[in-house]
This record gives structure tokens, sequence and C-alpha cells, in this order.
């Protein structure tokens, strides 16, 4: 059986139609999202392979590598250019990474001008289809405030380096107050069938007609783990990352999971997703599984 994306589907996305199934550039660099990859080569047709099944939608940042090394999007250039004219590249803006590999905000107006600026140049792009404001809060009395850091990206909006500004690991409340400044593109939150927390965003972008990225949307691999989605797959002939995107394809019509890998075989198992239809009974227990997990 032929394996493409647009089996999944298709969306509308900051003006374009997309299939409703992306790739999350992720897990590009090495161990721990630091470094180069184990296999530069294999990163590279993981990537390539990716655009002949039919992905157009790539979800990426500039601080997937280490502080000086944008390993994610390196590879992601060396991979596709020149791009195909209906790839649309989603960027993230409010994070860094610190030298002891571990993650920050990075909200003031000069850090998030200055990832805008990496990701233009590593990528090669005049601009940058569609970026989420990644919210990251700092606390503390020198913290930046929501809308003071989103007024930096309607700036980096209106001078025609961002094409359109999503939002990510917000709330309900954070999307009403960026609705009020902007149209809102995007919305990317951790989602998956065993992690149900962010079902209130869900709902509401269902609501307003808003594409919901689920990031980790295999919940970091938990889904192959023994529970309701390994015994579907087992009863349908699927894997438990098949079952998993297919319950999220099924939950929403506004739903377009990006799914990483850097094994070649796991994207064309992902990609196979689209394609599969799941019985009722099989969604219904999915749902209750959901329901009560801890996950």
């Amino acid at each position: 059986m032929t394996v493409d994306a647009t089996d999944a589907g298709s969306i509308r996305l900051a003006g374009r139609d997309v299939p409703r199934l992306g790739f999350g550039a992720m897990r590009l660099p090495g161990p721990g999202v630091w470094g180069p990859p184990p296999d530069r080569d294999r990163a590279i047709a993981v990537c390539r392979r990716a655009v002949e099944l039919g992905v157009r939608v790539i979800d990426t940042a500039w601080y997937y590598g280490t502080p000086d090394q944008d390993v994610a999007n390196e590879v992601l250039a060396e991979a596709l250019r020149p791009y195909p004219e209906d790839l649309v590249f989603v960027t993230k803006l409010g994070g860094r990474r610190t030298d002891d590999a571990g993650w920050a905000p990075a909200l003031r107006p000069e850090q998030l001008r200055e990832g805008c600026e990496r990701d233009l140049r590593v990528l090669g792009l005049e601009q940058v289809p569609v970026v989420h404001f990644r919210w990251l809060d700092e606390g503390g009395p020198d913290a930046v405030p929501f809308a003071d850091a989103l007024g930096t990206m309607l700036e980096l909006r209106d001078e025609g380096k961002i094409g359109a500004i999503g939002l990510s690991n917000v709330d309900v409340d954070q999307i009403r107050t960026a609705s009020r400044l902007t149209d809102v593109a995007s919305v990317s939150n951790p989602y998956s069938p065993l992690q149900r927390d962010d079902e209130p965003v869900v709902e509401h972008c269902d609501a307003e007609g808003i594409p919901y990225l689920p990031f980790f949307p295999l919940a970091i691999g938990a889904v192959a783990d023994p529970g309701a989605v390994a015994d579907v797959a087992g009863e349908v002939g699927a894997t438990p990352a098949q079952v998993a995107l297919a319950w999220l394809l099924h939950r929403s019509p506004r739903m377009l999971p990006i799914p990483g890998t850097g094994d070649p075989a796991h994207l064309e198992e992902n990609v196979g997703a689209g394609a599969l239809r799941l019985p009722d009974e099989a969604l219904a227990r999915l749902d209750a599984a959901g329901r009560t997990t801890d996950n």
C-alpha cells in the first residue's frame, strides 16, 4: 500500500491547504535534543523522505541543537533546499538552550528578534510562514508579561519576517488575549491519547476554527506501553503509534499532529496512520482510557 500524508485529509493553515500529518524536527539532533545527529546522512534522508511522502508542515526551532548550533534547522536546510513551494515551516520563538543542555525562556525583545533572525538565516528564508510564540513563564519581578512579548511578535510580523503568528504552551485565556490583537494561525500544546490535560484548549480551537498541532502526540513513546492503545493496535493490525495518531485525527478536524523521528521506518509508520480508520468501539475505549490515565 502506498503511504501518503494526504490520506489524513487536509486543513487550512495560514492561508494554505496542507495535509493533516506533519513532521516534527525535534528528533533530528542528538540525544536530549542536543548536538549533532548520530548519523547526519540518515537525518537528511528522513527529511527528504517526509517531503516525498507528502508532508508539507515541518515544525522546528532554532534552539533544537545547542546555544551555538541550530542543528535541526541546519539539517532541514541541507536536506530540502530549494524548498517545495507548498512547504510550510512552523518555527518557535520564546525558548532557548542553556549550556548545561537545559531549557529556558527567551522572551525579551532582543531574544525574540535574535531567534527570528537565526531562523531566517539558517533556513534561508525571507519570511517564516508560521511562527509559534512559545510561552515559558519564568516568574519573578523581571519576567516579561505575555502581552508585551506577543507585542514583539506582532512587530516581527509587521516587518514581514513572520507570515502568521501561532501560540504554543498556552491556555484558553492566553489564546483569547492574543486573539484580540491578531488572528491566531495555530496552537501547539502537549496532547495525546494518554495526555488530555489540554482538552479545554482543543475544544476552544475546534469552536474557533484554529488548527491545533499537538506536540508529543505519542506521549514520548508511552503509547507503546501496555494499555488500551497497544491493545487496539494488536486488534487492528497496526502499531501503537499509528493508533495514537489515528485517534488524534479522529478527535478533531482541526488536529494536525507533528510526530518527530530520526528513523526512516518510523517516519513511514507515522505517515501511514493517515489511512487508518479505527472502529467505533476502539475509539470509545481509547476515549475512556484517556479520561482515566494519569499520563
